[in-house]
């Protein structure tokens, strides 16, 4: 996938477009749904195709207080979206000057002038412009003027009635039920960052633990201990997952991510930026009265993981 950093990198020689627009926060299965669409599209037509998409949520200049959390950051997004095997992503930085563009020169300066647009797939919902001027109509107006043709594409709805959304996915995480966002997501949810000293605990126990920095990558879930994976440059290694603050010992920062790897004690990650992926929540967060509940506990969490993830 080539990766188009604000429209001043698209090539004068862009070929003619097929393109959706949109957040695709999360790159989940409505958001996959529409990218597997536009693929269709621009083999049918022999177009590009191109996903247009922002450097943060729109809220985050806009309206801070009211921003969600992000299920993955702007790194993330373009990763995962280039896994779908779509030509390019045009990344726009998500600025003042962006944001105040009347929709007819949004459509006009990106869709049409930089990617020469001949189709553009949208939601029901789409607004563009400033203040969410933009429609569909006006977005199917525009195309009469400029030569595009406009489609639109239904909600994807697992359960028959809620459509899959960044927001329903949040609500999951926010319960620590990761299984059913990874089923919307369409993959697992991740947590991306570098891994850093702590406290050694983990080790003193006989359970050393790869901690991730607190500036980590990618919406964390509920404080829980959860079954997973751990990736490293490409290797990847099961593992028994703890988030939050250890509640058994005072002092530990909350919405920590801690990763044992299992069978695997001399691993050296510190430095190193890893993938820790979740698959499934095996438990809260307790407090222990000792040591000796707490290594009986982890034995147990130990054993579950190796249940749930398999050989």
């Amino acid at each position: 996938m080539k990766i188009l950093n604000g429209v001043e990198s698209v090539p004068s020689d862009w070929p003619d477009s097929a393109v959706s627009i949109g957040k695709f926060d999360g790159v989940h299965a409505g958001h996959r749904a529409v990218i597997t669409e536009l693929q269709t599209i621009a083999e049918r037509e022999q177009l590009a195709a191109v996903v247009v998409t922002f450097d943060r949520h729109p809220l985050a200049l806009l309206s801070p207080q009211n921003c969600p959390s992000p299920l993955v950051s702007a790194e993330q997004k373009l990763n995962l979206i280039a896994g779908t095997g779509i030509d390019a992503t045009l990344l726009l930085e998500f600025n003042h000057a962006l944001s105040s563009l009347p929709p007819r020169e949004f459509i006009e300066n990106i869709l049409v002038t930089a990617l020469h647009a001949r189709f553009v797939l949208v939601g029901r919902d789409f607004r563009f412009g400033a203040k969410g001027a933009g429609d569909v109509a006006l977005l199917r107006q525009l195309g009469l003027e400029f030569g595009y043709t406009v489609g639109l594409i239904d909600d994807v709805k697992p359960d028959g009635e809620r459509r899959v959304s960044s927001t329903w996915i949040r609500e999951l995480l926010g319960a620590g039920a990761v299984r059913d966002a990874g089923d919307l997501l369409g993959h697992l949810p991740t947590v991306r960052g570098m891994v850093v000293h702590g406290a050694a605990r983990g080790r003193e126990l006989g359970f050393p633990t790869a901690n991730l920095s607190t500036d980590s990558e990618g919406l964390i879930p509920a404080d829980g201990v959860y079954a997973g994976w751990l990736t490293d440059a490409g290797a990847r290694y099961p593992a028994a997952i703890s988030v939050g603050n250890n509640p058994t010992f005072d002092g530990v920062a909350q919405k920590q991510v801690e990763a044992y790897v299992l069978d695997e004690t001399e691993l050296d990650l510190y430095d190193r930026v890893v993938d820790v992926a979740f698959v499934e929540r095996i438990r809260g967060m307790v407090a222990y009265a000792g040591i000796d509940p707490l290594i009986e506990q982890i034995r147990d969490d130990v054993a579950r993981v190796r249940t749930i993830l398999g050989p």
